[in-house]
């Protein structure tokens, strides 16, 4: 049997002295912050920093336009909460998002059980997968420019309507136009990470239901749901978070209009800062934005930990 041998420190081959026990504590603590200390940098420069300026701004007026802000204290905060288009804003979001992600999950897990399904061959599988994956693939402005096209008075789906209806355009239309829009180029994020989880399920939990006597729907409820409660439940919240931030494709179909029916908090904050050139109003708004997605990004750390 081989015998092991000890590895040797290279401060003891160097020096022909074992370090102290403090010391190599010390040394192996030092290293270790030693590897952190490039990604440290960047965290306290591209995000800890910003960060603070911006929560710095949103206590002060006539803050980047001006030579020195002036402290007003939660002044602009008061302004945000007491201003209807915050609250409009904030009710869009909530309309815009929830819908979103219920179509995502109900149309993703919809799809993924069909592709996952034994009754269609593998041919017409990989063409169906290659088709539900492809609005993943286009951008966000290759997609605003697609259903600009498509929705036109004189686009597609008017002419095969027989209609000139105003989609983007109409108060009325517009916000439910828009998340349509976001469903379609959401739901193969949920599709794909469905069909991986159905793809892990132990056969054997179906065959044991089958024995048992259940239904279709039975399996369904029982055996699939919660197989996939841990990925939905990721997928929902991820979701949640990315979907209530969502900006570019609102701005580039609608601009947040018309009459605001389309402004989200996104759009609200950005006007702020880029129209009317109050910094002060938009890092307040900026700080409220921010505070919400920390609620959801709480809840989904959280749930990570349970599920670990």
């Amino acid at each position: 049997m081989a015998s092991r041998i000890p590895s040797l420190d290279t401060e003891v081959i160097v020096t022909g002295v074992s370090p102290s026990r403090r010391r190599r504590q010390l040394r192996k603590t030092t290293e270790s912050y030693s590897f952190l200390a490039p990604t440290l940098a960047l965290l306290l420069v591209l995000m800890i920093v910003p960060i603070v300026m911006v929560v710095g701004y949103s206590f002060q007026d006539n803050v980047i336009l001006g030579k020195s802000g002036e402290f007003v204290g939660i002044a602009n905060y008061v302004a945000i909460l007491t201003d209807a288009g915050f609250w409009r804003a904030t009710s869009n979001t909530v309309i815009f998002t929830v819908t979103s992600v219920a179509a995502h999950l109900v149309l993703g897990l919809g799809f993924a059980m069909m592709l996952n399904s034994k009754l269609i061959g593998a041919f017409p599988r990989a063409i169906f997968r290659g088709l539900y994956v492809l609005p993943w693939l286009f951008t966000v402005a290759v997609i605003a420019v697609l259903w600009r096209m498509l929705l036109a008075p004189n686009g597609v789906i008017n002419f095969l309507l027989n209609s000139d209806i105003e989609w983007l355009a109409s108060p009325q239309l517009a916000l439910g136009t828009v998340t349509f829009i976001n469903i379609w180029a959401g739901y193969p994020f949920f599709m794909v990470s469905l069909l991986a989880g159905l793809q892990g399920i132990p056969g054997d939990l179906y065959e044991a239901a089958t024995v048992d006597g259940a239904s279709p729907t039975q399996r369904f409820w029982n055996v699939t749901i919660p197989q996939l409660r841990p990925i939905i439940v990721s997928l929902l919240l991820l979701d949640m978070i990315w979907t209530s931030q969502q900006f570019a494709l609102i701005w580039m179909t609608t601009g947040g209009g018309p009459i605001d029916v389309t402004e989200v908090l996104s759009t609200f904050t950005y006007k702020l800062a880029f129209a009317k050139y109050d910094f002060s109003s938009a890092a307040t708004s900026a700080v409220l934005v921010l505070l919400m997605s920390m609620v959801l990004a709480i809840f989904y750390v959280r749930h990570q930990k349970a599920r670990d």
